[in-house]
């Protein structure tokens, strides 16, 4: 594994820390970049021009938790909130619901997802008190919402698929037949076969398995910890970019499962990668600043805000949803 550069150059797009930043996708209709702020409940984008922000950065305040977002065919946004997934014709507009939320959103709420290539989208869940694997992985597509891993798959055989505490992760290969998917407290990250056509799951297997946390770690202790699976993102190459959250790095990981990277944040908690920018060479994340201590902010003072730097692969475009 290589250090892809010993001190990286990054840039802060924003300089007001999010709580929670997830869900960053680069819009190339509108050069601009989109995330979310779980905890802050807000959507924001912000227009980019090579490492600089182009102007300010606006926010869309919401009543309730954004997982995951992602853009619509033809403008707009889909949003999985806490009480479900719902559309916006345009930026600040009224939601419209599609679906209600498929779990008790007393103690579940949605957490990472995007769209695939067929225009359909996909939203993890995460279990709050993190002691069952309750979290699930839907898909939405014009016939409904669907339970694809975890629950009670559409089609799976007893056993072949389980759940998650939190869902992370969710990523495709270029050609759309393998597909990527994390549980943040397993430290794991399993790859699937999949079928384009359908979207359906098989042959699941280990991906990355991380190194377990070390009972009683914090942030400076000598114990050391390289942090556990949050967002990722899949290059043109088919490598697979996985935020170490508290690991304080991202790692570039080849189809084959290994480590071909290791690139150092700006930032304990990186959230998750994606590539963005006219030539998709932009590497930008999101980061994390909610419930981190003191200390650790002292070390870190840019957590919670977005990062920018120029690597030599570019990403995929981001998929948008096919409205309904």
């Amino acid at each position: 594994m290589a250090r892809m550069n010993n001190a990286p150059t990054w840039t802060a797009i924003t300089t007001e820390a999010d709580g929670l930043g997830e869900s960053p996708f680069w819009h190339a209709q509108e050069n601009r970049l989109y995330w979310v702020d779980i905890p802050g409940r807000r959507v924001a984008r912000v227009a980019v021009d090579g490492l600089q922000a182009s102007g300010p950065v606006e926010y869309w305040q919401l009543q309730e938790e954004p997982g995951c977002i992602a853009p619509v065919q033809g403008g707009g946004l889909v949003l999985a909130l806490r009480s479900g997934i719902y559309q916006a014709r345009e930026w600040g507009g009224p939601l419209h619901q599609l679906t209600d939320a498929p779990y008790d959103t007393r103690t579940q709420r949605f957490n990472d997802g995007k769209c695939d290539a067929q225009g359909r989208f996909w939203a993890g869940s995460l279990y709050e008190p993190k002691d069952q694997k309750l979290g699930a992985l839907y898909m939405l597509d014009a016939q409904g919402l669907h339970t694809m891993v975890g629950g009670q798959p559409e089609g799976a055989k007893d056993g072949e698929n389980s759940g998650v505490v939190t869902a992370n992760g969710l990523a495709w290969s270029p050609d759309g037949r393998t597909a990527y998917w994390a549980d943040t407290p397993a430290h794991s990250v399993s790859a699937y076969d999949c079928d384009p056509a359908t979207g359906q799951f098989s042959n699941p297997r280990v991906f990355y398995q991380a190194e377990p946390k070390p009972a009683g770690w914090t942030w400076g202790s000598a114990t050391p910890y390289g942090g556990r699976p949050d967002g990722a993102a899949v290059d043109a190459e088919g490598c697979y970019w996985t935020a170490q959250y508290e690991g304080g790095r991202l790692l570039r990981i080849a189809p084959n499962g290994q480590v071909l990277a290791e690139l150092p944040t700006p930032a304990l908690c990186p959230t998750m990668p994606c590539l963005g920018g006219p030539d998709l060479k932009t590497l930008f994340v999101t980061t994390a600043r909610h419930g981190r201590s003191e200390q650790e902010l002292a070390q870190y003072p840019g957590a919670g805000c977005v990062w920018a730097m120029r690597v030599e692969v570019a990403g995929l475009p981001v998929n948008g949803f096919e409205s309904f």
